[in-house]
């Protein structure tokens, strides 16, 4: 099952949909929450299923047409909210079987030049998923250089973000930066060549651009606790998440908050509670797309999957998860 999107617009294949499929069993019916709708892939898969009801959610406002036909052609079985996930709390109640996340940027997004995500685009720096408090072009123009080094190389986890943030000093004191494409040189002229590296020399600094500018890592934090409150019982909670920072934080919170949680870290003072236990035993499995997938669909051979089963524990909030990325979380409140 390697389903494109339902829109007309872009193609866009949701990453690892069997598996997510398999993981989330529809065949049993039940309530659904797709958070990152984008194309649709996943929500309209699983709306296949007869007994299925399926709730989106996605900030981007962008793909409000997109599910709008969903909302036509499965009534009483979809609904859609344009909000960011880490609001679920406030949008849904208890009681649900299955959570989706996809994390990647959909190439609905990363196609569509004028927003900024592309290395090749040549419009202005945004970079907004919607719902964002200021685009790129302000961060890139606004902060200081030890602020932009400090997003570079912790949310980049880029060697060189200390070059790299003094040439956009340096830079922006000629003239302001406004378009994708100056930044795109700026990064290139401060990167050491290595020709034996396939990826673009400016992956990693537009990854944490990017990260930073719609508070990528406070949303998966907040938005992966308020989603386990909602979860019933045996409910699932599925991630796809496509690089490291994002991978360790769902692994820390499934291996800490599990019923077979590893022992706590010395810097940390140990949680007693046995109710603190939100998931059944986590065996730490993790699934990668297929190389036919890989062949088909590029973007997704950085892919992982990782889900985890809700406990009958009463949900306790999870202090140690957000003590553990707190040098995440505080880089994203830096005021532009």
């Amino acid at each position: 099952m390697n389903k494109k999107t339902i829109s007309s617009e872009i193609s866009h294949f949701p990453v690892m949909l069997s598996e997510v499929i398999e993981a989330s069993l529809p065949l049993k019916g039940g309530t659904f929450v797709d958070c990152t709708f984008g194309g649709g892939g996943y929500s309209e898969a699983l709306l296949s299923f007869p007994n299925t009801k399926v709730i989106a959610l996605d900030r981007d406002n962008n793909v409000v047409s997109t599910a709008k036909e969903l909302e036509k052609k499965f009534k009483n079985r979809f609904q859609f909210y344009q909000s960011r996930f880490s609001q679920i709390d406030k949008i849904l109640k208890n009681d649900i079987d299955t959570i989706i996340f996809d994390l990647g940027l959909s190439s609905i997004q990363l196609n569509n030049l004028k927003r900024g995500f592309s290395f090749k685009s040549k419009d202005k720096l945004d970079m907004r998923m919607g719902l964002s408090d200021f685009s790129l072009k302000d961060a890139i123009n606004n902060l200081s250089q030890e602020q932009l080094k400090l997003i570079i190389k912790i949310l980049g986890e880029e060697n060189e973000a200390s070059i790299i943030s003094k040439n956009i000093i340096k830079a922006r004191s000629e003239k302001k930066i406004t378009r994708v494409d100056e930044l795109v040189k700026i990064i290139e002229k401060s990167k050491r060549k290595n020709l034996s590296k396939k990826i673009n020399p400016s992956t990693k600094t537009f990854q944490a651009l990017r990260i930073f500018v719609n508070k990528e890592i406070s949303e998966l934090v907040t938005g992966i606790i308020n989603a386990t409150k909602l979860l019933k019982p045996g409910g699932k909670i599925i991630i796809v998440s496509f690089h490291s920072i994002e991978d360790k934080i769902i692994k820390y919170f499934f291996k800490n908050y599990s019923k077979n949680k590893s022992k706590p870290s010395r810097y940390f003072p140990e949680e007693k509670n046995e109710n603190l236990a939100l998931f059944e035993k986590y065996t730490n499995k993790v699934v990668k797309p297929s190389i036919d997938e890989v062949n088909t669909n590029k973007p997704s051979r950085s892919a992982k999957l990782r889900y985890a089963t809700r406990s009958e524990n009463k949900f306790v909030y999870p202090s140690s998860l957000v003590q553990k990325f707190k040098k995440y979380l505080e880089i994203e409140a830096i005021n532009v």
